[in-house]
């Protein structure tokens, strides 16, 4: 019935069986909790104990039809998913296996129907310590032909290698178990690149991570150092804001560019504490007065210290990636005056509004001529366009008036800057480029949009300072970011992956020990393949084990250091029974 549902959709919340057992599924779309040790990417179902809520009728406990449905059996949203009995869960198994058998005539199923994978989370209670079973139908066209078995077991975590299997071992048992004369072997390792790339003051860490995924075959002991014809993946999750970034201060300008943007959505703005003894008033008259001083005008180029002076008033970039990320030096008349006021020096509503009174004055009366970049959208770069004719309109500074327009001359600045690294370090022809900086939407998703451009070059200069990305890297890795970033909101979880050569990162790994190692040992073709895994990794195999069986590892034995790296060593096999 649950497989019969979820053909229309994915349920929500799972199922009970009898009073112990949820029952989920899960699509092919969702994130496999099997990935490391099956290659199944269809609906498959995860058997779980039950966990039952506190408050929910005794009543409904005792229920005991096949599939409840059990949302008030949800677990809280802190605790992770909970193992069965490894007893119940052959239980389980046997049952599944029983009502997909065409031999079983004696349960009078009218119809058999070929159900989606099984797989049962288990306790570890056995002798083998087995944390999966799992078992998946062998099809003949619509048929039904037998049952593929699964058993995944775990123990560690430990340092000491000794108690490593050894290759030619794995083979051999592999071999014996399945009658097999010929065997293939494929290697995984998965590297932490961001640990190992550490650079003093510049590693990101909080919720960012760096890692490289490695595959290649033919395996010839034990935590090889994978080959350089191997096929690698880089993952890169980051997250905006670590103040060791060397962009942290373009994230602060980004901050109070959203802190404008929420001002003028809930009517709020929160002003920072102005971190300069000059307020912004005085900043800006003393701006004003060194335009009025040029008789033809703004020029950018005119004076050198005067640049100079601009840069060091709006830069604020740390010293170690200047060559990398620097202010623009073409800042126009609106930028500049972007820089003055935002986050360091305007600190009220009040103050906002003196300031931009005092610009329009110095506009009507002729007083400036500043230059502004063509193209520009904001409301004060129109009034400076206007004062070129001598007239410009009357422009109420009340409401929220005042904030739209120092948010507009903001996203004009920041949007420059960002296309500029893009163009500049990365050599992206931008090709959504229009998607970024567009002004046809509103000003909220033009500011949701810079956010995403903040987002990637965090990505970008990450890559630069870490791992040494040059531009045939960064190139590749830019349009995936774009790819994705037209087609997805903010999302500073999601990983990025771009496909590299190992000897790309080599120099970061190759003296590390892996997070993840891995052998698939592999013989037959098609449905009578079958494949044992043998893997290491630094954390607990699978997410029911990591609270629920602390006790299961207790008893490894550990070889007294400190600095060696602890393993949990984890073995997936499978047995194939044929009902025909």
């Amino acid at each position: 019935r649950i497989y019969e549902e979820g053909r229309e959709s994915i349920p929500e919340h799972p199922y009970l069986f009898e009073t112990d057992v949820e029952i989920c599924l899960i699509g092919g779309s969702c994130k496999s909790p099997l990935e490391r040790f099956w290659n199944g990417n269809n609906m498959m179902y995860i058997l779980q104990k039950a966990r039952h809520n506190e408050e929910s009728d005794p009543m409904e406990e005792s229920k005991t039809d096949d599939a409840i449905y059990a949302s008030e059996l949800l677990p809280k949203e802190s605790s992770g998913p909970v193992a069965l009995s490894v007893r119940r869960a052959k239980q389980l198994i046997s049952l599944y296996t029983m009502v997909q058998n065409p031999n079983m005539s004696h349960l009078k199923i009218s119809e058999l129907v070929v159900l989606p994978p099984l797989w049962i989370r288990c306790d570890g209670s056995d002798p083998e310590h087995t944390c999966w079973l799992g078992a998946e139908p062998l099809k003949a066209g619509n048929k039904i032909t037998g049952i593929n078995f699964y058993m995944v077991t775990c123990d560690g975590p430990a340092a000491d290698k000794t108690c490593f299997a050894n290759m030619e071992e794995l083979k051999m048992a592999h071999k014996m178990k399945h009658h097999s004369s010929i065997v293939m072997t494929k290697g995984f390792a998965q590297y932490e690149l961001v640990r190992a790339a550490a650079i003093e003051d510049t590693i990101i860490e909080s919720e960012s991570n760096i890692y490289v995924d490695i595959t290649w075959n033919t395996v010839d002991k034990i935590l090889e150092t994978p080959p350089l014809i191997s096929a690698a993946t880089l993952n890169i999750t980051l997250e905006s804001g670590d103040p060791r970034s060397p962009v942290y201060q373009l994230y602060r300008e980004l901050q109070f560019l959203l802190a404008l943007a929420e001002g003028l959505k809930t009517g709020v703005t929160e002003w920072p504490e102005p971190l300069e003894s000059e307020s912004a008033v005085e900043l800006v008259q003393e701006f004003l007065t060194d335009l009025k001083k040029k008789l033809d005008g703004y020029c950018i180029s005119g004076n050198s210290n005067e640049t100079e002076k601009i840069k060091c008033d709006t830069a604020a970039v740390d010293s170690s990636i200047k060559s990398i990320f620097s202010e623009r030096g073409d800042l126009d008349f609106a930028e500049q005056l972007w820089c003055k006021m935002r986050s360091k020096c305007v600190s009220s509503y009040q103050e906002l509004i003196v300031c931009f009174t005092l610009i329009i004055k110095s506009l009507e009366h002729g007083e400036i001529q500043p230059w502004i970049h063509q193209g520009s959208s904001s409301l004060l770069s129109k009034l400076i366009q206007q004062s070129y004719h001598g007239k410009i309109e009357v422009v109420s500074l009340s409401g929220i008036t005042p904030i739209q327009m120092l948010l507009e001359i903001g996203l004009d600045k920041m949007k420059k800057d960002y296309v500029s690294f893009f163009i500049v370090k990365s050599g992206s022809c931008l090709l959504f480029q229009d998607y970024f900086i567009s002004t046809s939407v509103d000003l909220q998703e033009q500011v949701h949009r810079v956010q995403k451009l903040h987002h990637m070059l965090e990505i970008m200069v990450s890559c630069t300072v870490l791992l040494q990305f040059k531009h045939e890297n960064l190139f590749p890795l830019t349009q995936i970011c774009m790819k994705y970033y037209k087609e997805n909101p903010l999302n500073e979880k999601h990983v990025f992956q771009l496909p590299i050569r190992p000897a790309l990162v080599k120099k970061f790994y190759q003296n590390d020990n892996p997070e993840i190692w891995k052998v698939d040992i592999s013989s037959g073709h098609g449905q009578k393949e079958v494949k044992t895994t043998w893997q290491v990794s630094t954390n607990p195999p699978v997410e029911h084990m990591t609270s629920n069986t602390t006790g299961l590892f207790s008893d490894s034995t550990v070889n007294g250091s400190s600095e060696e790296r602890m393993y949990f060593i984890t073995m997936a096999k499978c047995s194939q029974v044929h009902f025909t």
